[in-house]
């Protein structure tokens, strides 16, 4: 893989300039946006960036940090999936939790925003609270987000209860984008200020890269993860009025920020320090880049896969079709195809091949994965194994330099497996799915050198890139994502049945 950021440089740089900004305040309360751990996204269009590079930044600083977690209460109501995982968020608030004691940094408590005695959160909250965490409910703050005076006042920020923290360093993160973890901020500046302690404000957001230009790959890609909430790039004009100095920022960012500012005036009672939304931010992220073209090539390709993601999403009924649309003239804006995507192309020409050969009129799968040396392999879906197991298998052979004929995994344990799902479990999909035929080898693995050869290169397959012509299961989707490997399908179900899908 061609490497364009670098990872190293990019974190001096970054806790450097962190510490900068804290030293102007007794306790800065930095809001984190985007992912704070496996931020797949910021990997994917900066080669060479670290998925953890966040957490790895904040363990370098953890003697000075600890953490607030917001969740939005609509999105525990509504049971909202954290799409590059498929948890939903309260799960991801577990599993973050878990995540960041691993590693060692301190959990100060999770805060439930915009509270309105919802039922499945109010359960959600008596399971943290169980299980020993500090949970704060804050309730819609009344006057947000135009009555300044009331937002400021005993009856706004002041109806939320105080979260006692004790280090110089209080990240504010949340599972996904609209938790209120802006308002939390706000809301502890205020309880602050009145118990005269100085502390301040600043924002952790990696995307749009306020000092690459509007119309660069990389930030539009940011435009394309951000379909749904209707984020435009903008070129921050307070900025440019202030300093005479071109930065991009976004939509929501530039248009709250003459509110945000008289919020933080009349919280502390002084002029702020932050002459526009950029001045907030403390990210470093454009000076890690260190080739232009690899991360525009890579920038490309995610706005593609971006494209593929929300037309799945259009087609399971997740997203409108405004929505859809958007992603498509994002594609053109920089006159991108789907067949950009090597791996569209052959899996689609694969399933024509399947066509031709098939004499009856069903439904078929075809996928085609791509590898790092541009290798591409295919695969279909048979009575033992399901298309992606299929290619997967195959290229774990092509890689050991086995022979295709062979089998790797003995016909008894599929016979197994197959009858398990079949009589026990009544399942209606017998083919194994990925999880299940890397079982089946790894158990045949035991007597048989040549399966324990092609589990041997299983890391190959990280940086991969797979293509579905037809919508891939929840289960298959999440294993390659395990694997490193980057999925992307058709909007295409792969049976017209509405439950018993794969």
């Amino acid at each position: 893989m061609k490497i364009g950021f670098d990872h190293n440089k990019y974190l001096e740089e970054q806790s450097k300039y962190i510490l900068e900004r804290v030293n102007n305040f007794d306790k800065l309360y930095l809001e984190f946006g985007g992912k704070l751990l496996f931020d797949l996204h910021a990997k994917r269009v900066l080669p060479g960036f670290d998925e953890n590079a966040k957490i790895k930044l904040l363990q370098k600083l953890k003697e000075k940090v600890e953490v607030i977690i917001c969740v939005y209460a609509g999105d525990i109501e509504r049971n909202k999936i954290r799409g590059d995982f498929g948890i939903t968020y309260d799960m991801d608030v577990f599993r973050l939790i878990d995540d960041l004691r691993e590693r060692e940094l301190e959990v100060n408590s999770v805060v439930i925003t915009r509270y309105d005695d919802q039922p499945s959160t109010s359960l959600f909250i008596t399971k943290l609270e169980r299980r020993g965490i500090k949970v704060y409910k804050h309730r819609a703050t009344k006057g947000y987000p135009t009555d300044v005076d009331t937002i400021v006042s005993e009856e706004g920020y002041g109806k939320n209860p105080f979260i006692e923290t004790t280090k110089p360093i209080v990240v504010v993160t949340a599972p996904g984008p609209g938790s209120g973890k802006l308002a939390t901020c706000l809301s502890q500046l205020y309880h602050e200020n009145k118990r005269g302690n100085a502390v301040g404000y600043s924002k952790f957001e990696t995307f749009p890269v306020w000092n690459v230009p509007l119309k660069h790959p990389l930030n539009i890609a940011y435009e394309a993860a951000t379909v749904d909430l209707k984020d435009v790039n903008m070129i921050d004009s307070f900025h440019l009025e202030a300093y005479g100095e071109t930065a991009v920022n976004y939509n929501r960012d530039i248009e709250a920020f003459p509110v945000l500012k008289r919020i933080i005036e009349k919280i502390t009672n002084k002029e702020s320090i932050y002459k526009s939304p950029t001045d907030m931010g403390v990210n470093r992220v454009g000076f890690g880049i260190t080739d232009d073209e690899v991360v525009r090539e890579a920038s490309k390709q995610e706005i593609i896969r971006r494209y593929f993601k929300t037309g799945c999403e259009y087609k399971k009924g997740y997203v409108d079709k405004e929505t859809f649309q958007r992603a498509k003239l994002i594609m053109e804006e920089l006159d991108l195809k789907e067949s950009d995507r090597k791996v569209v192309t052959a899996a689609r020409e694969h399933l024509d091949k399947q066509k031709q050969a098939c004499e009856k009129n069903e439904l078929l799968s075809s996928v085609a994965m791509e590898l790092s040396n541009e290798m591409i392999f295919t695969g279909k879906k048979s009575n033992v194994l399901d298309a992606s197991s299929a290619v997967l298998i195959n290229a774990l052979k092509a890689i050991a330099g086995i022979n295709d004929n062979i089998h790797l995994i003995s016909p008894t344990i599929i016979e197994d497996i197959t009858k398990l799902k079949k009589n026990t479990l009544q399942s209606k999909n017998l083919g194994l799915d990925c999880e299940e035929m890397l079982i089946a080898l790894t158990i045949s693995a035991t007597t048989n050198p040549m399966a324990q050869a092609a589990l041997d290169q299983l890391p190959m397959l990280k940086g991969a890139q797979l293509h579905s012509t037809t919508i891939l299961g929840k289960g298959d989707e999440q294993t390659l994502r395990k694997l490193g490997v980057d999925v992307t399908s058709d909007p295409v179900f792969p049976t017209e049945n509405l439950y018993y899908n794969e």
